[in-house]
């Protein structure tokens, strides 16, 4: 597994990525940004596995937990699949001016909730590190 500070790198430079793809997709071709939703799509599919991987390695104490977590991901996961399959369908001008506006609050939404997340995740390692300062204290004092 790897340290709270490599997991926070790559979080960071994952955020980097996206905001690069999105400030590049802006300035692309419908078809280019067609496809790169589509790897987009296959990214966050993988990060989803891998999620699922981890979460099912847990120990059985920490499982219960993550349930909701699990299910939580497992909807996101299929709100995305529902997502790509509407986009499939031909849509009239002002129905897809409609979508696209939902499309930007659904964005807006993932981009608060991501914030959110990093936000829950430094109290957690904030945790951590506290832990394992007590630990060092308790020993310390047993000494």
């Amino acid at each position: 597994m790897k340290s709270l500070s490599e997991q926070l790198a790559n979080l960071s430079v994952r955020a980097k990525n996206t905001e690069d793809v999105v400030a590049a997709a802006q300035k692309q071709a419908h078809d280019k940004v067609v496809a790169s939703v589509a790897q987009a799509q296959a990214t966050a599919e993988q990060a989803v596995q891998k999620v699922n991987q981890n979460l099912q390695s847990a120990s059985d104490t920490a499982s219960v937990r993550w349930n909701g977590l699990k299910a939580k991901i497992a909807a996101d996961m299929n709100d995305l699949k529902s997502k790509v399959d509407q986009r499939k369908h031909d849509l009239s001008v002002k129905r897809a001016a409609n979508y696209s506006q939902l499309l930007d609050e659904d964005a807006s939404f993932a981009v608060d909730y991501a914030i959110a997340s990093i936000e829950q995740a430094k109290v957690a390692v904030l945790d951590a590190i506290a832990g394992h300062l007590e630990v060092e204290k308790a020993k310390r004092a047993a000494a």
